[in-house]
């Protein structure tokens, strides 16, 4: 019974949380609908349902952009985990009912995200800082939140950083999956965006040596929680 993981290009990889989710025996079915892969035909057999950033925009005119939000709604109307992030999380707000828009300001780089009174007993940011350093980029942000969503989070410059819908559909604009290197690949091709956020390159290396550990470690954190508490094992077969 796989995961489905929406990987939308080379370098937004399910990074720390498709290796957390394989150490709990999670097996991953990761569909490039970029590049001709489709949607499972159907639910069953489907424990959950990850959609990961990418450098496509909600708004460009691909097809699949729409067969993956069908996707996210059947998956959450069926009451499966689903995970959003970055653009992942995006698809999600429209997919059930949100509005997302052109950010007022581009994030790039480490921003301090703060969690929201509710999230602090919410279960799947357990241990999770008030006021952590999150990896960032991105030039759309979620403005309204699907009927019944619930703001978790917030920055500076993003009202919407975390939020879920239910139960189970959690969608995070900041990229808790990141390891270093993901990093330096997204930021390569972002150069101008980390520059618009009033940072370079070399201050960005700075700031992530004094970030990164407190980063990397709620990330991981957060996997956990993925794993045990959002997509847990139900019906285990014992053999005797």
């Amino acid at each position: 019974m796989p995961i489905i993981v929406f990987q939308h290009d080379a370098k937004n990889k399910p990074g720390r949380l498709g290796m957390t989710l394989r150490d709990h025996a999670f097996k991953l079915d990761t569909r490039r609908l970029d590049q001709g892969d489709s949607v499972p035909a159907d639910f069953d057999d489907v424990d959950g349902v990850i959609s990961l950033g990418g450098a496509a925009n909600v708004d460009d005119k691909h097809t699949w952009l729409e067969k993956e939000r069908e996707f996210i709604r059947g998956a959450h109307e069926r009451g499966l985990p689903v995970v959003g992030v970055c653009l992942g999380a995006q698809l999600v707000a429209e997919a059930l009912g949100g509005k997302v828009e052109t950010s007022a300001s581009r994030e790039a780089g480490f921003v301090d995200v703060d969690l929201l009174p509710i999230a602090h007993t919410d279960t799947i940011l357990a241990g999770i800082a008030w006021k952590a350093p999150q990896f960032s980029l991105h030039r759309y942000e979620v403005t309204e939140l699907p009927p019944g969503g619930v703001q978790l989070a917030k920055s500076a410059q993003c009202k919407n950083q975390a939020f879920r819908v239910g139960m189970r559909t959690y969608a995070f604009q900041y990229h808790f999956e990141a390891d270093r290197p993901m990093m330096n690949e997204l930021l390569a091709d972002a150069r101008s965006d980390l520059h618009a956020a009033g940072m370079t390159t070399d201050e960005f290396a700075r700031d992530a040596e004094k970030k990164y550990e407190m980063f990397a470690r709620l990330g991981d954190r957060l996997c956990v929680n993925i794993a045990t508490y959002l997509i847990p094992r139900v019906g285990t077969e014992i053999r005797v």
